[in-house]
């Protein structure tokens, strides 16, 4: 199951079906269970006062995310959507593409993937592209 919220941002008519389909083909590419992952999409402040909060840290990320996993792959996954449109433009990418590189990235997190040393860095950076492979466009 996957849920969208979104906290001080407009919302962006996203399909949540479409999530739990792809995020289900990461989690299995990993011989994992996809079960709850929340998408809360917000502003740079709203992830700003979460940062400073929870992880004492004082400046903007595009995720923080929050592992609940027990025996499926569960948690909270925090996005700014300032920080994707930014990033997204300074990459020179499409927003959508963005967004889904940061959705995966957290869902990599709550597969147990870290991304502190230059080599779990390039890993994730690895296994974000071959994730994004893994979207199957939907007929509307």
């Amino acid at each position: 199951m996957v849920n969208l919220f979104y906290e001080e941002t407009k919302a962006l008519g996203l399909d949540p079906d479409f999530f739990v389909l792809w995020l289900n083909k990461v989690c299995n590419s990993h011989d994992k269970k996809l079960g709850e992952i929340n998408l809360i999409f917000c502003s740079d402040e709203y992830l700003l006062n979460m940062n400073k909060e929870y992880l004492q840290h004082d400046y903007y990320t595009d995720i923080i995310t929050f592992d609940y996993y027990e025996e499926l792959v569960s948690g909270d996954l925090f996005i700014s959507l300032d920080r994707v449109r930014e990033n997204a433009a300074v990459l020179g990418v499409a927003f959508i593409e963005e967004l889904y590189r940061v959705v995966v990235h957290g869902t990599l997190h709550l597969l147990g993937f870290g991304d502190k040393s230059p080599d779990e860095e390039a890993r994730m950076r690895s296994l974000e592209n071959d994730a994004l492979l893994l979207i199957v466009p939907r007929e509307t």
